[in-house]
């Protein structure tokens, strides 16, 4: 900040003014050089646009585009993105000159009194004219404000590119934990199926004798559990669509058709670039909107500062009254002036050093925001890699267990079927079989979830470009027009009974 090095009068003028305040400089950034669950990533630079379409689903890929177009979240980001260009408008209008017209027509009245002839004098007065100002930006006040709206404003098209990223993951995710389901009402469907045929053999061993009752009981007492799987699975299938419909824009039960026919669970086919920490710097919507922000309160400081010193403005007014119509606007009627003003704050009671001081600590709390923002992407960068290796592994080891109770479930069913066997061993074999088989779905969903958690994590979202130009509602008949005649009231019980 440089106060005595500004001049005061004309030369700062003609030099186009000065700026107080702070510059915005970059800032320190808590990065390490390596992730420290993978530090062999490869350093080369990350591109995640459409990382969805690595699951080769179309159905998700055309979900994802119609959510893209029509949530109401991003709708509403898409706003937040025209209300800030129109507050930078606002904020650039300061910088220019203001002009302004009047005219006026009376009849009007001079008492005899006055007029010195004995008698009221009336008579008609034209008058009109311009006014103008402009405040010359010295100390570069109205500039400090316009970057603080360009930077807001920034900040915002960030915010809907941060929208964007967590609507995809959020839809990629709800729509993995729908395909999971479905497999998961399959695989019951099919065990239940399984242990049903178990249940008539036993039921026929019984009547031969070579089984007992409790067999019988505990056979189909089995298919029962597992059955009473699937109306939760349903339920929870159900409404994870509902969450889907939601955030395409449409009312709950829109997908459901389109997402009743079952299909795989999404996998991924490669894994995810993860690149350096610092590419988050650049790559993550919230890191970089957190740090506008920095520089959107950096940038008011110089504002708050600017006030301190003194405000040059040039006025000038045009201006004619005349008595009769025919004699407005000529020479001999006009009047004018111009010339500068200058405003100096001698006094204030402290409440221009109290808005620079509230001023730079906000700028202060936006900056550790930015870090902690920093921190919590590296966090969570950090969390899904480790979260996705070691769901991998667990799901090789479910895998390897499925594998083992597969072949155990078919010797224990021979062997009982041969009567070599008791049925305590089919049935443990059984509940296993199908413990580890969902187990092992659970896994796969998880895999493909952490997989989106950490598309998320390092920055992937929607790469194309949207449209924030064009408003909700497109408002007709605003020029001036009579208001629409307002609907009679609707009577009520009340006033029906009312004496």
């Amino acid at each position: 900040m440089i106060r005595s090095a500004c001049p005061v009068a004309l030369v700062a003028l003609l030099l186009g003014g000065c700026a107080v305040g702070p510059d915005v400089t970059p800032l320190d950034a808590p990065v390490p050089e390596k992730w420290s669950e993978a530090p062999k990533a490869s350093s080369r630079p990350v591109r995640l646009g459409d990382w969805w379409r690595a699951f080769r689903d179309p159905a998700l890929d055309s979900i994802i585009e119609q959510a893209v177009a029509q949530n109401l979240t991003v709708a509403t980001a898409r706003a937040k993105v025209r209300e800030a260009r129109a507050t930078r408008r606002v904020s650039a209008a300061a910088l220019a000159p203001s002009l302004s017209g009047s005219g006026s027509a009376s009849r009007e009245q001079t008492p005899g009194s006055q007029s010195g002839t004995g008698r009221n004098y009336d008579y008609n007065l034209y008058s009109g004219g311009f006014d103008a100002s402009w405040e010359i930006d010295l100390f570069g006040g109205n500039q400090r404000t316009l970057e603080a709206s360009h930077q807001a404003l920034r900040a915002v098209e960030d915010d809907l590119d941060a929208a964007l990223l967590t609507l995809i993951g959020d839809v990629a995710s709800d729509y993995i934990e729908a395909r999971g389901y479905q497999a998961r009402i399959a695989l019951a469907q099919s065990t239940a199926k399984s242990q049903r045929d178990t249940a008539a053999l036993t039921r026929n061993k019984f009547q031969v004798g070579s089984a007992s009752a409790v067999d019988t009981s505990k056979a189909e007492a089995l298919a029962a559990s597992t059955e009473a799987t699937i109306p939760p699975f349903r339920a929870a299938f159900d409404q994870t669509v509902h969450q889907l419909s939601v955030l395409t824009g449409q009312a709950p039960g829109a997908l459901a058709a389109r997402m009743a026919a079952a299909r795989p669970i999404p996998s991924p086919r490669k894994p995810l670039p993860l690149g350096l920490p610092g590419d988050l710097l650049k790559n993550r919507p919230d890191v970089r909107a957190a740090e506008k922000r920095v520089a959107q309160y950096t940038a008011q400081i110089g504002s708050a500062e600017a006030a301190l010193y003194p405000k040059l403005t040039i006025t000038g007014a045009l201006s004619t009254k005349a008595l009769r119509a025919e004699d407005f606007a000529k020479a001999s009627t006009l009047a004018w002036s111009y010339g500068p003003s200058l405003t100096l704050p001698f006094f204030q009671g402290g409440s221009l050093t109290a808005q620079v001081d509230l001023a730079k600590a906000t700028r202060d709390e936006y900056l550790i925001a930015w870090r902690a923002t920093v921190l919590t992407a590296l966090r969570d960068v950090e969390d899904d890699i480790v979260a996705l290796s070691q769901e991998k592994l667990h799901a090789k080891k479910l895998a390897e267990a499925t594998a083992g109770y597969a072949k155990a479930a078919e010797l224990s069913q021979s062997l009982y079927s041969m009567g070599s066997s008791s049925y305590l061993d089919v049935l443990d074999a059984q509940r296993s079989l199908y413990s580890a088989q969902d187990s092992l779905l659970v896994s796969r969903i998880a895999i493909a979830t952490d997989h989106v958690a950490l598309a998320k994590a390092l920055g992937g979202g929607w790469t194309r470009q949207v449209d924030s130009s064009t408003p909700e509602i497109i408002d007709r008949e605003e020029a001036p027009h009579l208001p629409p005649t307002p609907p009679e009231p609707e009577l009520t019980l009340f006033d029906l009974v009312r004496p």
